[in-house]
């Protein structure tokens, strides 16, 4: 799969005790009416647990100069996602509290349908219960991409 271009998106989540979040590639649009998303995940993460717990998630759509943050949402150990976006601009989602990157290409926010186990991943379906306004009214950029285990961009 290493061979198969997705785009890069950070998934957020807010816990009772901190914010979290993760870089993920694997994330699909699956019905247009109503709006569902796919997300997966490692099972075995915190992650999947506060997903489950909170039910509702943010995805950030990243551009190509956000390099820099998917890096950092990938890196093993990471510290809260507040602290990994502090440099950036940002704001809590109305309708799910997870933090949304001002300057994302796009932002969703979601609330779980269904939770479907396959393997090492948890793969979420998320109605989308909002469009989150980023992108400081800017045209967007080129899209983040990850391909052949790297970050690109399509310019």
């Amino acid at each position: 799969m290493a061979h198969f271009a997705t785009g890069v998106t950070v998934v957020t989540v807010r816990d009772d005790r901190d914010d979290i979040g993760t870089t993920v590639s694997a994330v699909a649009s699956i019905s247009a009416e109503p709006p569902i998303v796919l997300v997966s995940v490692l099972a075995e993460s915190y992650l999947s647990e506060v997903m489950d717990r909170q039910g509702a998630w943010a995805v950030n759509v990243l551009d190509a100069r956000h390099k820099a943050i998917a890096g950092r949402f990938a890196a093993e150990g990471r510290p809260s996602a507040r602290l990994l976006l502090a440099n950036e601009p940002h704001h809590r989602g109305e309708r799910t509290g997870a933090l949304i990157l001002d300057e994302a290409i796009a932002a969703l926010e979601c609330s779980m349908t269904q939770r479907v186990v396959a393997g090492d991943h948890v793969a979420y379906l998320g109605e989308v219960t909002a469009l989150p306004a980023v992108g400081r009214g800017s045209a967007p950029g080129s899209p983040l991409i990850r391909y052949g285990g790297r970050y690109h961009s399509l310019s």
